[in-house]
């Protein structure tokens, strides 16, 4: 019964200057909505960064980069083969922790045209049926190449949306869904027919806003509000507009069509410009590495002018990230947090001197000084709590700000559980990997 009347008369205290204390629960106010802030940056960038791992092909995925030889080969260089299709049929064939082999020959430079429209892909790459698996396309409209388009190096291509928006316009524009199967574009002034469209690609928080557009066309202006930075801007947002401006070509249509600097005797440059690889199984990366080089180092003669680049070195500098914003958004906020500690720490001192007659008429009718210090004590805890309160109010109202100025793909999201402690090894490995989709 006492604790109740001593919280009442704090509350009487606290209203009879209520706007002191308004003041005073500022600093709290900001410490908390700069916290609760903070971390749903920090959480809507490690989403964003994490969906874009997964677009670009998971954690299982093994990027083989050629290199310059060894100082100790220095006198092989020039014999160095560089990346090839037998380097692919090796690996297939003998590397049995590879699960998946896909060669790569880019077009560089690449420019696209359509009449008076051009477009100027990510990605323009002769590839084999494997890529979809590896980068995770999926073919929405029409087909992709066969074996008869290989064999006979076919003009045909396989776009994305993207560079189907910049050609033939955006669904958007015309109020309908356009499908250029059929039509023909240009690479490099080279005639390519279009049999296969890939789907749009989009961060999660981006296929929620255009369902919801969908089912709302004609928002009221209230509504709208602003439209939020998309594309290129933000950490998950570059990869689903990189996948959405790829175009793929075959193969062997590639080397044939835009190869023909070759060597003396006139052959196209055989060479790869890229050789991605999957493992069976993450918890055997590093033997299905070694095992490829074993391979490798058989096709090159021992030359090691190649080099592995795995997603698990990009996943621990995604954690060091993660964790020095948390570090510093963190002390940013405790900081601001302390600050607001202070001030009310200086308004009850400045609260017990001009109230020294009531301090001791309340002495003189029998109150000790621990029920004195206790009646201090709850208003500032009662401060306190009404200022978190009125912070989580405030942050809210600071997510929703910050959502509609952050790029789709890093997207504040508020979390109910504190920021988890990052495992050994990066993300959660399995959460990152690819779907698995037969080619």
């Amino acid at each position: 019964m006492a604790l109740l009347n001593t919280l009442v008369i704090g509350l009487k205290e606290i209203w009879a200057h209520a706007f002191r204390s308004v003041l005073t629960m500022f600093g709290i106010v900001l410490g908390v909505a700069s916290l609760v802030g903070m971390s749903a940056l920090i959480k809507g960038m490690e989403n964003g960064m994490r969906e874009s791992m997964v677009a670009m092909g998971g954690a299982d995925k093994v990027l083989l980069e050629s290199q310059p030889v060894p100082a100790h080969q220095d006198h092989l260089a020039d014999q160095a083969p560089g990346k090839t299709l037998r380097d692919v049929m090796a690996l297939r064939a003998s590397a049995p922790l590879l699960r998946l082999v896909s060669p790569e020959m880019a077009v560089e430079p690449a420019v696209l045209t359509r009449g008076d429209k051009a477009c100027d892909p990510s990605e323009c790459v002769g590839v084999s049926p494997a890529v979809l698996e590896m980068n995770i396309h999926h073919v929405e409209h029409g087909r992709f190449f066969n074996d008869i388009d290989e064999e006979k190096a076919h003009a045909v291509c396989v776009i994305g949306t993207g560079i189907r928006d910049a050609l033939f316009g955006s669904p958007e524009q015309s109020g309908r869904d356009i499908v250029p199967l059929g039509e023909q574009i240009l690479i490099n002034g080279q005639p390519f027919t279009i049999v296969g469209m890939f789907e749009r690609y989009m961060s999660e928080q981006e296929a929620k806003e255009r369902a919801l557009a969908k089912a709302n066309p004609n928002p009221a202006p209230d509504q709208a509000g602003p439209k939020r930075q998309k594309g290129w801007g933000g950490r998950g947002g570059w990869a689903f507009t990189r996948k959405n401006l790829t175009i793929y070509i075959p193969l062997n249509t590639a080397w044939v069509r835009f190869r023909l600097a070759g060597d003396l005797d006139g052959i196209p440059d055989p060479r790869l410009s890229d050789i991605d690889l999957k493992v069976h199984d993450l918890s055997q990366l590093e033997p299905a590495i070694q095992q490829a080089r074993n391979v490798l180092l058989v096709t090159h003669n021992g030359i090691e002018d190649f080099n592995f680049r795995t997603q698990e070195n990009q996943v621990e500098s995604i954690n060091k990230q993660i964790a020095s914003a948390r570090l510093s958004g963190g002390i940013i906020a405790g900081i601001s947090l302390l600050v607001g500690g202070i001030g009310i720490m200086n308004i009850m001192l400045a609260s017990i001197t001009e109230r020294i007659r009531e301090i001791g008429t309340c002495k003189a009718l029998g109150a000790t000084g621990t029920a004195i210090f206790t009646q201090i004590i709850v208003e500032s805890v009662v401060l306190s709590i009404l200022g978190a309160l009125a912070g989580l109010l405030a942050s809210g109202a600071l997510v929703r700000v910050l959502s509609l100025i952050s790029p789709t793909g890093n997207t504040p999201v508020v979390t109910l559980e504190a920021p988890p402690h990052p495992p050994e090894n990066g993300f959660q490995f399995l959460a990152l990997r690819g779907p698995s989709h037969p080619t």
